[in-house]
């Protein structure tokens, strides 16, 4: 990798808000997903949730097309950039995200919601978005900490989910940066590895994740440091 690149990673790194995220309940089409995660690439989350069980109704039949629906949004350019962490169930995603100390928002029209504007995004914050057909189930908007909405004049009620995600980020991010969020790092090294490797080293880390290699470390001249164990493995391993 080149000192240039390398230093264009480490920037990037540099403005991510690991405690900022989204998580998508049974998205099905992979534009609507992609468009999401480009949304957070731009504004600095570090890794998106989705939930792909079978427990909600969906237009598609099978588990299995619902889960391509992010894994192709993740391959279509932003995979290096924004890591994704798949649950299997709505309770798990949510308790996951609890455990991080984040408040839980789920977009949903009802007399209970509130102006997405009037929330503070500088507190560790997950957005909760549910399908294109159906919105959010019950099940999360009970888990959820507060029902917010994107208000409407018009004779529609509602957005295109990816519309309504990029809107609800970019006041997180205008809050964030008003707050001084971005002023400093705040991913962890570790992550920043990861990101580092996959980014600058897209085709050795397709290697590993299909033999089940570590990523090895990558120095502040963007070169890899591994033994030569780890070579040969990735060269003549299964």
């Amino acid at each position: 990798m080149s000192p240039e690149r390398y230093a264009r990673i480490r920037r990037l790194l540099s403005l991510r808000q690991p405690s900022l995220t989204v998580c998508l309940e049974q998205l099905y089409k992979p534009h609507n997903a992609s468009a999401i995660v480009r949304s957070c690439d731009a504004v600095g989350v570090h890794k998106v949730h989705a939930v792909v069980s079978e427990d909600v109704e969906s237009p598609q039949s099978a588990s299995g097309l619902r889960k391509s629906a992010i894994l192709k949004a993740t391959a279509m350019g932003s995979e290096h950039w924004v890591e994704t962490q798949v649950h299997t169930s709505i309770d798990s995603a949510v308790e996951t995200l609890k455990q991080q100390d984040m408040q839980v928002l789920v977009t949903n029209l009802s007399p209970a919601a509130v102006d997405f504007r009037e929330v503070d995004y500088t507190q560790p914050t997950a957005i909760l978005l549910g399908q294109e057909k159906l919105g959010v189930s019950a099940q999360a908007k009970a888990l959820a900490d507060k029902e917010i909405i994107i208000p409407m004049v018009g004779m529609v009620q509602s957005l295109n989910v990816s519309v309504a995600a990029a809107l609800i980020l970019y006041e997180a991010q205008r809050q964030r940066q008003l707050a001084g969020m971005y002023n400093k790092p705040l991913l962890d090294e570790a992550s920043c590895q990861r990101t580092l490797f996959a980014g600058g080293f897209p085709n050795l880390k397709k290697i590993c994740d299909r033999k089940g290699l570590t990523y090895p470390y990558v120095n502040s001249e963007g070169v890899i440091e591994a033994d030569d164990t780890w070579w040969q493995e990735l060269q003549y391993g299964n």
